[in-house]
């Protein structure tokens, strides 16, 4: 427990937004129902050696069938705001053309669910789950992206945004990007930098193509993209590991927001990204910008980096907490609460950021069910250390708006599969049964009912 903990949700502004986040791949399941078409996940998981165990989403939290029972739920723990993504290719089967109406039925349903309980629907177009059709034309990778991404954000916007209003266009695009066309480590599984260089630019134009798209559609409409940050620590205090700190920073937490307040790519900082010029055409600085109303902040740790000869292009490379001897999740990452406030305090400097939302902050221990209880003192530690740095921030006068936990269940968390846990709320993947854990419990009291 923390025991200098004391706050609770009053602490902060009466229109302080307190939320779970979720996302459409990793818990609706029924992926080849009615029209649906394949994500490049469905296939991805279908591949040798590619997720945890060879498992896969194909039912995973079954969320298809569950929602109301879980948005009952969450009515139950005083959680009035909820995060979701929608899958494009469950509502466009193909990617771009043929409506599926069975799809946008299902949105409808939940969305409509939403607001008879009370709960306040926050959508966001994508959320890595690209259609299998589009990628096998070239995905993020091909120009075109902006054009199908341009008529998917149109549908969504003309079918949701009558009752939808606030909306996020990407999700962490430097994870899907970099693990996904640079590492391979996630779908489609490209690699290199002449898959990486092209699905940078092209998501970037997309995240102000959808920022437009939904501005002009959806009256009243409050709209934001997310960002993965993390605070980026030099190893040690010499010239080559802060230049390698500085390299980090600039691909992991500059890369996407820069282009779009209109201050182009941080080449100053990783001269590679200098041939991102090859995929450039007149006009396209001009076409990322956007004037979004909130930027998500999507902060778990920090990252510590070090000077190494042996990665090509940028030099550094991050150091692990497994072998820094500090405290750390499941998923390796160093538990650093100060992080949050730091990147909250980064982004702020940006003149162009309006508001900061916190829109996924989590954290993954290993979870036991004893006598039908899960007692996770460690992520309850984990959120209250996290929510008193939120605090502080507002405390110093950083307009941060809201806070979304990353997660409502546990869930399918991509080449990861099931092994990491990071829901408030248990999930028996075999029953489909629910078990509120210790700190599902606290979020509900520390929400009370206002």
């Amino acid at each position: 427990m923390n025991k200098d903990f004391n706050l609770n949700s009053q602490d902060f502004e009466n229109d302080f937004v307190w939320g779970v986040s979720t996302a459409a791949y990793q818990i609706e399941g029924a992926y080849n129902v009615h029209d649906k078409g394949p994500s490049i996940w469905d296939e991805f998981t279908t591949k040798k050696g590619t997720v945890f165990q060879g498992q896969h989403a194909q039912k995973t939290c079954d969320f298809y069938n569950n929602f109301e029972t879980d948005i009952l739920l969450m009515k139950t723990m005083n959680i009035k705001h909820f995060r979701l993504s929608l899958a494009w290719s469950r509502i466009l089967p193909n990617g771009c053309g043929t409506v599926s109406r069975e799809g946008i039925a299902f949105y409808n349903r939940v969305i409509d669910f939403c607001l008879e309980c009370g709960v306040t629907p926050w959508v966001t177009l994508y959320h890595w789950d690209l259609p299998l059709a589009l990628q096998q034309k070239g995905g993020w990778v091909n120009r075109d992206i902006i054009n199908w991404f341009e008529e998917y954000a149109t549908v969504c916007a003309k079918e949701f945004g009558d009752r939808v209003k606030h909306w996020m266009v990407l999700n962490e695009p430097m994870v899907f990007t970099g693990a996904g066309y640079f590492l391979g480590v996630h779908a489609p599984g490209s690699t290199g930098l002449k898959n990486f260089l092209p699905a940078v630019h092209h998501a970037v134009l997309c995240q102000a193509v959808g920022g437009r798209v939904l501005r002009n559609i959806v009256p009243n409409a409050s709209i934001g993209t997310t960002f993965s940050c993390s605070q980026i620590t030099p190893y040690k205090n010499t010239p080559k590991d802060i230049e390698a700190a500085k390299k980090a920073d600039a691909l992991l937490n500059r890369l996407f927001i820069e282009p779009a307040l209109g201050l182009g790519y941080p080449v100053d900082a990783v001269p590679v990204l200098k041939r991102l010029e090859n995929y450039q055409k007149p006009g396209d600085e001009t076409k990322a910008i956007f004037d979004f109303d909130f930027i998500g902040v999507q902060n778990y740790t920090r990252e510590v980096v070090k000077h190494s000869y042996f990665v090509p292009y940028i030099q550094a490379k991050i150091v692990k907490a497994s072998q820094r001897d500090v405290k750390n999740t499941l998923m390796d990452w160093e538990v650093y609460p100060p992080s949050i406030y730091n990147m909250i305090a980064q982004f702020s400097k940006y003149e162009g950021v309006k508001k900061i939302l916190i829109t996924e902050n989590g954290a993954a221990f290993t979870d036991l069910v004893m006598d039908g209880k899960v007692n996770d003192l460690e992520r309850l530690q984990y959120l209250q250390s996290y929510i008193k740095q939120v605090h502080k921030a507002k405390e110093d006068g950083y307009n941060v708006g809201g806070y979304f936990i990353w997660t409502f269940t546990d869930n399918f968390e991509w080449a990861e599969g099931y092994r990491p846990r990071f829901g408030l709320v248990y999930t028996d993947f075999t029953t489909q049964e629910r078990i509120v854990k210790y700190s599902g419990k606290w979020f509900k009291e520390f929400l009370g009912n206002t």
